[in-house]
């Protein structure tokens, strides 16, 4: 009876104590599982893809509306798509979470404490459509007020990889992983994705001998 209060004492291999909540407190990272990945991964998402999308059209009509009118078209898709995506797929794992607890309850008598645990669709839905707003604002607005070509595509580049830094280190902060590796990771990665998008699309207009526009 003893070894059974002392293991139940004992935090879960999810949970790390935190000084500032008290001994008889925990972090639970594997609830903030489900809404911390999506608000990650919905703000590098906006980051990359309406940078890449930018940077893209800009390797075929430098004006700035292009790239503005475009990165905006990749900002709404993007966060519907992101939204609807995340929602869909949440609930799919609630229904499976919450018909084996129900399988289980009659079993466990902590069932009715671990409900808060299921995962929550509409709140990783949201945490993913407005981290992925967030992240996409951030190019749209570095791009959308330099005239330049060369200066607004480097400051596209420029404000998405310090963003991406920025959003790698806080996933790796609130998850409990290492924030350097996490933010180096997430900055490769979009960089990468930039890089190849021009890249494509910059031979795409060669190959079909595009004129490139730069009229504003």
């Amino acid at each position: 009876m003893a070894s059974k209060i002392a293991n139940s004492a004992e935090p879960s291999k999810h949970q790390e104590a935190d000084p500032e909540r008290g001994e008889g407190e925990a972090v639970d990272y594997l609830a903030r599982a489900n809404w911390l990945r999506a608000a990650v991964l919905g703000a590098n998402d906006g980051l990359v893809s309406v940078a890449s999308l930018m940077v893209g059209v800009g390797a075929v009509n430098q004006t700035a509306k292009a790239m503005v009118v475009s990165g905006l078209a990749g900002l709404v898709a993007g966060a519907c798509s992101m939204a609807i995506g995340e929602f869909v797929s949440v609930y799919a794992q609630y229904d499976i979470m919450k018909a084996q607890k129900e399988r289980t309850a009659s079993e466990s008598s902590g069932a009715g404490e671990e409900e808060e645990s299921l995962p929550s669709p509409l709140k990783a839905a949201g945490a993913s459509a407005f981290s992925f707003f967030l992240g996409a604002v951030l190019p749209l607005l570095a791009g959308g007020f330099i005239r330049p070509w060369a200066a607004r595509v480097g400051a596209v580049c420029g404000v998405t990889t310090l963003g991406l830094a920025g959003f790698g280190a806080a996933g790796g902060l609130l998850g409990g992983a290492a924030v350097g590796k996490s933010s180096i990771r997430v900055v490769i990665g979009g960089c990468l994705a930039m890089l190849i998008t021009y890249g494509v699309l910059r031979l795409f207009g060669l190959v079909f001998q595009m004129q490139v526009s730069a009229s504003a």
